[in-house]
């Protein structure tokens, strides 16, 4: 697996269950993990190895055996080479190894960074993309913001990327549908919460503008929360969310507070996977709005986070993102496209909980279960013929 940016988020649980499913998924399959990252040309040779040592307090912790290794720009390769007898002596000497062996060694890379160098994709067997960021990736693709390497085989977690009818390009690349996964084992089904615990979530608040078909918008989560503004005061059950923080933030945690919402920085029940685990299962559900982009683009997208609250048993009420083969309506996964309707499947959850509790649990085992959706993703890639080891 090459993952995106998970050294520069070791302190994120959210950010590392996205990979940690596959990586758990992948491993119950009797795969063998080589995590692979590339140090780019900002990367911290000082913090890395304390940053490495704390991902693989939580591996274990998870039972989970991977070997890292590193991709390393050429003008930083003494520095890497000069903190190797660091990493040694923290009993990190999995990551010393050079990635050109490991790559040898793996039957199909699982690309998760996008912008992988060319030399190193094709010194892998079979190299496959892997689309987390449906209906984005391709307008930055189209748009000319990222370019990414050949890859012998794409998959995206959106159901709509390169269909018939999207409202974006597939910019001439092939995309098969593969969902977003979720670890059961990982998430197993909790006993009921408290009445009065909160529906939650986990969440940017603020985000980036995107060019997307041709028109700019500024892609805040913010900017559909602030639209259910009034929605605490319209139920009975209580609201949190946890916000990553960041200027200016503060004044926005008031507001929501003077509106009825629980707010909190997001560090704080996410500091680590298992925290982000914790909170979660403390929740009577998840209440969420999606980005702009996910309405813009029509792209069925249903967040990492919501599957971990549904594999825990804990209904999710989040905002519709687009027609979709899998995701229903309005049972353990209930979806509204504005204030009236996020009213109206809050309500629906509380007047029968557990119904809605156990078809939460149901979906995630249906549509997203680890196992099962990484055992065919690996059929497909496994049946491309394999590259030689000088990359022909």
């Amino acid at each position: 697996m090459a993952t995106n940016h998970l050294l520069r988020n070791t302190s994120l649980g959210g950010h590392a269950w996205v990979f940690l499913n596959w990586a758990l998924g992948l491993r119950a399959l009797d795969c063998k993990l080589v995590l692979l990252e590339q140090l780019g040309k900002n990367a911290d040779f000082e913090a890395l190895p304390g940053q490495l040592q704390r991902l693989n307090v939580d591996f274990q912790a998870l039972g989970l055996d991977v070997e890292m290794v590193f991709v390393v720009r050429p003008e930083h390769e003494e520095r890497y080479a000069a903190i190797q007898v660091d990493l040694v002596e923290r009993g990190l000497s999995g990551i010393v190894r050079p990635w050109q062996e490991a790559a040898a060694d793996v039957d199909v890379l699982l690309n998760f960074r996008y912008l992988l160098p060319e030399h190193v994709v094709r010194s892998f067997q079979r190299s496959a993309l892997i689309d987390i960021d449906p209906g984005l990736l391709q307008c930055w693709i189209h748009e000319g913001q990222l370019a990414p390497v050949s890859h012998d085989i794409y998959f995206s977690i959106g159901e709509t990327v390169g269909q018939p009818g999207a409202l974006f390009p597939d910019c001439g690349i092939t995309w098969n549908f593969s969902p977003a996964v979720v670890h059961l084992e990982s998430w197993p089904v909790l006993a009921p919460p408290a009445s009065d615990a909160p529906y939650t979530t986990v969440t940017n608040w603020w985000g980036k503008y995107e060019v997307l078909n041709g028109e700019t918008i500024g892609n805040y989560k913010r900017t559909f929360f602030m639209d259910c503004l009034d929605l605490p005061s319209r139920i009975d059950a209580r609201i949190e969310l946890a916000m990553h923080h960041e200027e200016g933030q503060p004044s926005e945690m008031d507001m929501l507070r003077s509106h009825g919402f629980g707010a909190r920085a997001a560090s704080e029940v996410s500091r680590t996977p298992f925290a982000y685990r914790d909170y979660i299962g403390s929740s009577r559900g998840e209440f969420s709005c999606a980005k702009p982009s996910c309405m813009l683009l029509q792209n069925a997208w249903i967040s990492d986070r919501t599957l971990c609250y549904l594999a825990s048993g804990r209904p999710a009420i989040v905002q519709h993102t687009g027609p979709s083969r899998m995701l229903p309506e309005m049972e353990g996964l209930l979806r509204f496209h504005d204030v009236d309707g996020a009213e109206r499947c809050l309500k629906a959850v509380e007047s029968n909980y557990e119904h809605h509790a156990a078809a939460a649990r149901a979906l995630a085992e249906e549509h997203f279960a680890a196992d099962k959706v990484l055992r065919q993703l690996l059929e497909r890639a496994m049946a491309l013929p394999a590259r030689n080891s000088n990359g022909h």
